[in-house]
């Protein structure tokens, strides 16, 4: 009996080592590090072969269920910030050379369907979890794609995917999806991709969503468009938002489409974004609507020319930055190189954003730092621009019709254009704020169609090709601290207003330079000067006291138009402190030294009309 007994204690023992062996090993993983989510991971010890059709989870337990939460992305306080969702399913993906395998799922197998095929993989789910698929090994030829009716995390955690027919990752759920990015991570699709869909689903990108994409984590991704068919990179049919702290790199290729695409929005807010785009008429980043940048540092290097565009009936040219509607900035730092012709390095405001009354939102700049270089020529009728907002319609030489407002109000903007006009709007241009830095070697410094009015800031223009200054309605300085050259000779001159429609130049206040003239029939309500300085050194104005302001003179110029309150002499050579303004150019304290000079008054006010600041033909 006792024999008995221990055998039978034997085999229950060795059951029970038996089950334990199957059973996962769960362990919790200590939220103390920022950049690593908090998640308690059952092990899951199961590898479904590559070949199986729709992979089943045979180890008898839940691996999928598991709590994730991530750290904030930077906003707490909006939807947007993945730490305000909490993810009650885990399902992994691991690419890999024999196929992919996916676990987590087997105990909701009736509302999550998952097919694998070798790499690609395609998830259904219609349950009511929020889940975060887990994406890790590598693919060269596979993708994955998501059907869901709930927001969930796309967790890249060392994954490269390539697909050499479209999409690497084709989320077609409308919900927000977060993309949390982890490691190094890598998209790409292949050169003879067609893009190719069964149905009317949209396959727009490398990366593509019907929904929301928020980028956050700590981790880098590379996403290359080799495609011929005109794809970009990351396209969601909703909004694109870029949150702490990422790095993503995009690369669109010569008969791609754009770098980034956002139909209803794009939100810099935090993270790095570098990207380059090859094709004629592509933007670096578009959108159908609105463009935000409030932090982060963003580089955007756009080499195409232009192109004819079959669907609108009319030659379009490339920019760094596209928005229908309108573009804002207030922190970061945003760097746009384009060397297309018909090129520009920010476009806003598209007379077909709103197709009953053309209207769009006001642009602004507030803060941040903005620099734009473009070196292309004008091309069919396409001019470049540094920076272009809103639209206008001409009949003959009369223009009927304009919108676009442009406010910059902090902020420092550099620009510089070889070959095009710097900085213009097609409406009203207001400075308020800020460092405004725009040379051209091809037209205009800075042109609006409306009013231009300046009250504040540190604004330096300089054209060697026409007006560094340019309103075809009234320019209205009463403040803040402007520097205009042209070295072009009549009858442009350095500040202009379209006398000839009977508008005019008023300077009620402010400091104000110029070298070239100002318009005929001016207005100033202090004394406008001629000082004599020194070239290619600093100048300064003093109101009998102290220093008004100094600016740093060009080389090969010396002799300046200058007002301001209280002027009574000026300073030619003087030193100045550590602290300038305008990219260099301007300087309102630590000013020392020099030598005194009288002024004379003023006889200029150009020898003629400015230039009209007109628009090619048929342009909007």
């Amino acid at each position: 009996m006792k024999r008995l007994f221990m055998s039978m204690l034997f085999v229950i023992m060795a059951l029970v080592v038996c089950s334990c062996i199957g059973d996962d090993i769960i362990s919790v993983v200590d939220g103390g590090d920022d950049t690593t989510p908090e998640i308690v991971t059952p092990v899951d010890t199961t590898t479904p072969p590559s070949s199986q059709t729709t992979p089943t989870d045979t180890t008898g337990t839940d691996t999928g269920a598991v709590t994730t939460t991530f750290t904030s992305a930077g906003d707490s306080s909006s939807d947007d910030d993945i730490s305000n969702t909490t993810f009650t399913r885990l399902v992994t993906v691991t690419y890999a050379s024999g196929g992919a395998t996916v676990t987590g799922y087997s105990a909701v197998a009736d509302v999550m369907n998952v097919v694998v095929s070798g790499n690609k993989v395609t998830i259904t789910y219609t349950g009511s979890e929020n889940v975060a698929y887990k994406l890790t090994g590598t693919a060269s030829d596979g993708y994955f794609k998501l059907y869901s009716s709930k927001k969930q995390a796309i967790w890249m955690s060392g994954v490269s995917i390539t697909n050499s027919a479209g999409a690497a990752i084709n989320n077609q759920s409308g919900k927000r999806t977060f993309v949390y990015v982890e490691g190094t991570n890598k998209l790409a699709d292949g050169a003879s991709a067609a893009y190719s869909t069964s149905s009317d689903e949209d396959m727009k990108g490398v990366f593509f969503s019907e929904g929301q994409l928020i980028f956050s984590g700590s981790g880098s991704l590379t996403v290359t468009a080799n495609n011929k068919q005109g794809k970009s990179g990351i396209v969601s049919d909703d909004y694109v938002r870029m949150m702490a702290s990422p790095t993503v790199t995009v690369s669109a290729g010569s008969s791609a489409g754009h770098g980034v695409k956002g139909n209803d929005g794009i939100r810099l807010s935090n993270g790095t974004l570098n990207i380059t785009t090859a094709a004629a008429m592509k933007k670096g980043i578009t959108s159908d609507d609105y463009v935000l940048v409030e932090g982060g540092v963003t580089t955007i290097q756009v080499t195409g020319g232009v192109a004819y565009d079959s669907d609108e009936s009319e030659y379009k040219g490339s920019a760094g930055i596209k928005a229908d509607n309108y573009f804002a900035m207030t922190g970061g730092t945003v760097t746009i190189t384009n060397s297309g012709n018909g090129g520009k390095g920010i476009s806003a405001g598209s007379y077909d954003y709103n197709s009953t009354t053309h209207a769009v939102a006001d642009s602004y700049i507030s803060g941040g730092t903005l620099k734009i270089t473009t070196s292309g020529s004008e091309s069919n009728d396409v001019s470049c621009k540094g920076i272009k907002i809103g639209w206008a319609t001409k009949s003959g030489n009369k223009v009927t019709g304009y919108a676009g407002n442009m406010t910059v109000s902090g902020g420092t903007i550099v620009i510089s254009c070889a070959k095009s006009e710097g900085f213009e709007a097609k409406g009203n241009l207001s400075f308020t704020g800020g460092e405004t830095y725009v040379y051209s070697t091809g037209d205009d410094a800075i042109n609006c169609q409306a009013e231009m009015n300046i009250s504040g800031g540190y604004i330096y223009a300089y054209s060697t090709a026409n007006d560094a200054m340019d309103a075809n309605h009234d320019l209205k300085i009463s403040g803040g601290y402007v520097f205009a050259i042209t070295t072009k000779g009549a009858p442009e001159v350095a500040i202009d207003a379209n006398t000839e429609e009977r508008y005019k130049l008023y300077i009620t206040g402010g400091v104000v330079v110029a070298y070239g003239g100002l318009e005929s029939g001016y207005s100033s309500s202090n004394t406008v000067y001629t000082l004599s300085g020194t070239a290619n050194a600093w100048n300064a104005l003093y109101n009998g006291s102290s220093f008004i302001a100094a600016f740093k003179a060009p080389s090969g110029l010396s002799s300046f138009a200058v007002t301001a309150p209280s002027l009574k002499s000026g300073y030619k050579g003087v030193s100045v402190g550590s602290t300038t303004y305008c990219n260099g150019v301007w300087a309102t304290s630590g000013i020392s030294g020099g030598t005194a000079v009288s002024l004379s008054t003023y006889s200029g006010g150009g020898s003629g009309p400015g230039g009209g600041g007109g628009f090619g033909p048929g342009w909007h």
